[in-house]
């Protein structure tokens, strides 16, 4: 009892729960750091987004390169990326709230060379992408124009890399300006630069390539050069050292689940869209869920903002040993999304007769659209909860579990029930998206429980002896 009032002090004793105003000044705590990052989220998605755009206004040959280029890299690279920087948001969230933000700075080195490690197997896998898709059936003409495409690429997933550190740190100390500058002012320069070099300089799609490298390494240069000059970053800004590579275990101890967490979810997608080539009138079932994804997609954006402020709050909170405050910003988070899924999902729902016409003239697509919308509903509801509760399991440090339940949810429940509604029942596309939504409802019930079961006040005593731990084992290393 003694250890615990230590680690926790004064905060082990405030039981009682907070009054509307603290409610209301968590909320505004939440959603300050939540908008601005959907809007972070939404630009660094807009940059392959506008590179595929013109890229299509090429040719047909152009565009199907691009697209399945894209969709590779996303899910050999930018993806696995994206998920190993999640364990900053337990360590760097934690150490920052307690203090340690010296740890915070060797954190972000740790994790850039974990990162730029991990991007040498991957774009010596795209090296290799046309022989690849030749040797799977893909034509060989678009094979050709997707490799090309993805080699060019190789510099931007390095500069991901780091970006995506970069991100993470700024996150964590809840800097948001300088990450909602970056990007805002990256995709207005994109937009000309691609232009001119996809259609000016008729560089085709390698101009689209080069675009993107561009566009992500002034990204990293802004932050780099505001990380090491601005008055905000003192604190946490350190000299590189040896403890950062001393610190690689740890982080990759937090990367490896957080990146199946990430991936494995991702994956499940780009699999149901692979399942629906096989079924009668591929065509028609690939439109049909590819408009799906991209909807539902383009909803997560919200959610994932909302997300990552609550895992950057909770893993604050508890790194300062307010287990209470970790507890509050879970359920404001929490009331937060379910509030933004209802709306959003009713107002998909009332407008299902026309949303196919936002992607197609094709009738046939529309009415399918149409039929397949109430599904979507359902998954805005159960994306929103996923995005949150997947927030804060980063900022609990539950990666594992979270890897767990997403391997158990996608790939023993809800690609097996799409494969069997979607085939053995002729479903189509329907039953394929029935099954992942099935998934999605799986993993969202596992992480409701385990969040609902948690005792915060251990959560909070367990990630400062973590956090305080390695501080007393640097001092004896250094002695």
């Amino acid at each position: 009892m003694a250890m615990e009032e230590a680690l926790l002090g004064k905060n082990s004793e405030e039981k009682t729960w907070p009054t509307r105003n603290g409610l209301k000044e968590e909320l505004k705590k939440l959603t300050s750091m939540a908008a601005p990052m959907v809007v972070v989220s939404v630009c660094q998605y807009l940059l392959q987004v506008v590179s595929v755009m013109m890229a299509g206004h090429i040719d047909e040959l152009s565009l199907s390169g691009v697209a399945l280029a894209n969709s590779f890299t996303n899910v050999t690279g930018f993806s696995l990326l994206i998920g190993m920087a999640g364990a900053m948001e337990t360590l760097c969230g934690q150490a920052y709230g307690a203090g340690q933000y010296e740890k915070l700075g060797t954190y972000t080195y740790s994790a850039m060379i974990s990162l730029l490690l991990i991007c040498l197997p991957v774009s010596l896998l795209w090296i290799f992408v046309e022989k690849l898709l030749v040797f799977i059936g893909q034509d060989p003409l678009i094979s050709h124009e997707a490799g090309k495409y993805s080699i060019l690429l190789i510099p931007a997933l390095f500069a991901s890399a780091i970006l995506q550190s970069l991100i993470r740190y700024f996150q964590c100390q809840g800097l948001i300006l300088p990450m909602l500058l970056s990007s805002v002012s990256t995709l207005c320069f994109h937009i000309p630069i691609c232009w001119t070099l996809v259609h000016k300089l008729e560089l085709g799609s390698t101009g689209a390539a080069i675009s993107i490298c561009i566009a992500y390494w002034l990204s990293v240069t802004f932050l780099a050069l505001y990380m090491k000059y601005s008055s905000y970053c003192e604190k946490t800004l350190v000299a590189f050292s040896t403890d950062a590579f001393l610190r690689i275990k740890e982080f990759l101890c937090f990367a490896v689940p957080s990146a199946l967490m990430v991936c494995l979810e991702w994956w499940s997608f780009e699999l149901i869209i692979f399942l629906s080539g096989l079924l009668p009138n591929p065509k028609l079932e690939t439109s049909v869920l590819t408009i799906c994804l991209t909807t539902t997609s383009l909803h997560y954006f919200i959610p994932y903002g909302v997300g990552a402020a609550a895992s950057i709050r909770v893993s604050n909170e508890l790194g300062a040993g307010n287990s209470q405050a970790a507890q509050i910003a879970v359920y404001v988070a929490v009331v937060v999304v379910v509030i933004e899924a209802a709306v959003l999902s009713m107002i998909l729902f009332c407008c299902r007769s026309v949303l196919g016409y936002a992607y197609s003239n094709e009738m046939e697509v529309v009415a399918y659209v149409q039929r397949v919308t109430p599904l979507l509903s359902l998954s805005f509801i159960m994306d929103s909860l996923l995005a949150v509760l997947s927030g804060i399991a980063r900022g609990c440090g539950w990666q594992d579990l979270g890897a767990y339940s997403n391997l158990g949810s996608y790939y023993l429940i809800g690609i097996p029930i799409a494969t069997i509604l979607g085939f053995l029942l002729k479903l189509r596309a329907s039953g394929l998206w029935m099954g992942i939504l099935t998934g999605s409802t799986v993993q969202v019930v596992l992480l409701v429980l385990i969040t609902s079961f948690t005792n915060w006040q251990k959560q909070a005593i367990k990630a400062r002896e973590r956090i305080f731990k390695e501080t007393t084992n640097d001092k004896s290393f250094l002695a």
